[in-house]
């Protein structure tokens, strides 16, 4: 694939970032445009491997040496069927995924691996730009409907495989704007909605109905949705965040991330907030969680015009490069810079948060102690360094320490699907749950993770949905490998 000495003659090269000082004025996508010269490049630095581990990688099973080496020969056109062949929403992965595929090249074990997640997002860019991203409506109608629940990346994935084969879908949405957690959990500077929109576009034109505005479990009940339905799929994700229940937890001004996330890209959207809005302006912030949600807040803090920030991480700082410990082809746990943190702030790492101080009912600082982690018959344990205790001033606080699973009152309540040893919706090999024509897909059944499995969960699901309503599907088999480059989240 590539070119047979590519990997040689190139080396490993990203699109450049505009400078902190304009973006940090604005929401708009932090990257510049990648020359097709040097994308062909990177496409030539794609070895013939034999074994592509970055199949095993990516959750989709994404076709990526083909269109590695369409993208070095000039084949757009090409490129962008072998894209879509295993992917409903290839931007989205482009510009969101932490690409397992590339922690699993096989260049990579002792070399920089292929770009490959930048090679995916000028694919599809390049196909809107042209013209090839179309309606792909069914050619016949099957006369059966099915109600997806959630219009994340897994719903909608999952309805639009059902809606090409022909079925009436019908996807419910809680909040007033169709998108999940890509609308309102990641920052324009990520990912402008254009780009959510424009999928959105096609899908109604396809024949999906959207119902923002509807919360099933209050505004509609499980039985009526039984009744209306021939299948239901459950997407609704991973919705309840990690609280951090410490003396002085109930003082003002101490947020989950979430809440602040949604309440600025509503506001990016020129939607109203009732009139609440979380500013991060002139205050010293606090980011408990050092994952990608916290980078998140990180960047948007920034923008705010926020007078300090730190952002505190319990366990300790990842490496430069691989620990002997974490060989290739697993997902390497190394130090990474994001966009965000590359326009400020300071990274805290082994240090755990004893208490909330307050002043007048308001969050005033945090009280420290560093820790040193240990393990204890294979699991982690924290134990607090004496000595090491530290009072960090803070006017806003943002927990990011992750999620605990899907909210259980209301919809899974009334559905009465059972739940997993971890409160996941529990679902067999087929997506099925336990109870008859109700299927779930993404991070309500599988936990927390990431959103190329959502997108394979999602098409995973509408297999399983189009075979159990028809007899036989003819919709892609899921992939079944052990994902070596999963990330631990």
């Amino acid at each position: 694939m590539g070119k047979p000495t590519g990997f040689i003659e190139f080396s490993r090269e990203l699109p450049g970032r505009r400078p902190v000082g304009e973006r940090v004025h604005d929401y708009l996508e932090v990257y510049n445009p990648f020359p097709d010269d040097k994308l062909k490049a990177q496409g030539a630095r794609c070895m013939d491997c034999g074994i592509p581990f970055c199949h095993q990688g990516c959750p989709l099973g994404n076709l990526i040496p083909d269109w590695n080496d369409l993208v070095y020969r000039d084949q757009w056109r090409m490129a962008i069927d072998r894209l879509h062949a295993t992917n409903n929403f290839p931007e989205f992965t482009g510009k969101l995924c932490p690409a397992p595929c590339e922690a699993s090249c096989v260049l990579g074990i002792n070399s920089d691996p292929v770009t490959i997640k930048q090679i995916e997002a000028s694919i599809i860019d390049r196909a809107w730009d042209e013209g090839w991203v179309v309606p792909q409506p069914p050619r016949l109608k099957s006369g059966k409907t099915v109600g997806v629940v959630g219009s994340g990346p897994a719903g909608l994935a999952c309805a639009q495989q059902l809606a090409r084969a022909g079925h009436a879908v019908t996807v419910f949405e809680r909040a007033d704007r169709i998108g999940g957690l890509l609308r309102y959990g990641i920052p324009d500077f990520k990912m402008e909605k254009r780009h959510l929109d424009r999928r959105l576009q096609q899908m109604e034109a396809e024949g999906v109905v959207f119902r923002p505005g509807v919360n099933v479990g209050v505004d509609v009940t499980a039985e009526e949705l039984l009744a209306a339905f021939d299948a239901l799929c459950l997407c609704g994700g991973s919705t309840q965040p990690r609280d951090l229940p410490i003396e002085g937890r109930e003082l003002k001004g101490i947020y989950p991330a979430m809440h602040f996330l949604t309440m600025q890209n509503r506001r990016v959207a020129g939607d109203s907030n009732n009139g609440e809005f979380i500013s991060a302006r002139d205050k010293r912030v606090a980011i408990i969680g050092g994952g990608d949600t916290g980078a998140d807040c990180l960047g948007t803090v920034h923008r705010h015009g926020c007078k300090s920030v730190h952002q505190f991480e319990i366990v300790p700082r990842p490496p430069v490069s691989r620990a002997p410990s974490n060989p290739w082809p697993q997902w390497s746990n190394v130090f990474r810079v994001s966009s965000a943190h590359e326009e400020g702030g300071i990274r805290e790492y082994s240090i755990n948060t004893r208490r909330f101080l307050g002043q007048e009912g308001h969050i005033r600082a945090l009280e420290t102690v560093q820790v040193e982690m240990k393990t204890d018959n294979g699991r982690p344990r924290f134990v607090e360094i004496p000595g090491t205790e530290k009072v960090y001033p803070a006017d806003l606080v943002l927990l990011a320490m992750g999620f605990v699973g899907p909210e259980k009152k209301g919809m899974l309540e009334q559905f009465g699907v059972e739940l997993d040893a971890l409160g996941n919706v529990k679902a067999d090999a087929d997506k099925r749950t336990s109870v008859s024509k109700v299927f779930t897909a993404g991070d309500m059944t599988r936990g927390q993770s990431l959103i190329v499995w959502a997108i394979a969960e999602g098409r995973h699901a509408a297999r399983s949905i189009d075979e159990f309503l028809m007899g036989v599907s003819e919709l892609p088999k899921p992939l079944e490998h052990g994902n070596y480059a999963r990330p631990f989240i």
